[in-house]
């Protein structure tokens, strides 16, 4: 037991290792569900700005969610109802 309390390895840091190659990314992507699928654009949309002819909207701003077979995305705060 105190031969696993001292003998613990070292991991290696995700920066120094191996980067995966892009058909790796794509296999593990298709292998998420829905629900992974939308965290992980969630991180991806960290860098995104989309632009259009009246305003630029950055990814952070946007919700993502999982609607039946599709994942939505909207701005945030989009559900709140405007009364006039």
């Amino acid at each position: 037991m105190l031969n696993k309390l001292f003998n613990k390895t070292k991991r290696i840091p995700s920066t120094y290792q191996e980067k995966l190659q892009p058909q790796e990314v794509i296999e593990l992507y298709t292998r998420l569900t829905l629900h992974q699928q939308a965290a992980m654009i969630r991180l991806m949309a960290r860098n995104l700005v989309v632009k259009t002819d009246n305003e630029d909207l950055y990814g952070y701003e946007l919700d993502f969610d999982v609607v039946g077979a599709m994942i939505e995305a909207k701005p945030s705060g989009s559900d709140d109802v405007v009364e006039t």
